[in-house]
């Protein structure tokens, strides 16, 4: 399946923003980020990794944010990534398709994620359908424990 162009364009502005936070390019960093980004963090309050990367109150990278997964689901970038058995994490980014600015972070730490597609359908028999799951947390086999679970509607 094709990836469309404004899917293209979303997704590499959220793979800009993982490479320059890994080489420290702040201001690259800067240029991606809106001057009124909304946040939104869920998991234990010393876990608030991206947090302090992206406020530079974390000089050092104390967490590698290495993506594991990608996948972008209109103006919406969802990452995942595990680091052995104690840390897992999702950030949904929300961008805006015209300038490429990431103007929503959504951080989830140690919580599993399912996605639902809330929207409004043309016909009143879609909208009384259960809705779909659109994405859901993968590594399973990668984590061995029981973590609590959120579902984020888009």
């Amino acid at each position: 399946m094709a990836i469309s162009k404004p899917e293209l364009h979303v997704r590499k502005s959220v793979e800009m923003l993982y490479y320059s936070l890994k080489h420290g390019d702040t201001e690259t960093v800067a240029k991606l980020l809106a001057i009124d980004l909304e946040w939104w963090f869920h998991g234990p309050p010393n876990s608030q990794h991206m947090m302090r990367m992206l406020t530079g109150e974390s000089l050092d990278l104390e967490f590698k944010f290495e993506p594991r997964n990608i996948t972008v689901i209109d103006d919406r970038v969802i990452v995942e990534g595990w680091e052995g058995n104690e840390a897992y994490w999702v950030h949904v980014w929300t961008i805006n398709v015209q300038d490429g600015l990431i103007t929503q972070f959504r951080e989830y730490f140690n919580t599993w994620i399912t996605v639902r597609d809330v929207r409004m359908r043309d016909s009143l028999w879609e909208i009384k359908q259960i809705r779909p799951t659109v994405w859901q947390s993968e590594p399973q086999e990668h984590l061995k424990r029981s973590l609590p679970g959120l579902v984020l509607a888009i």
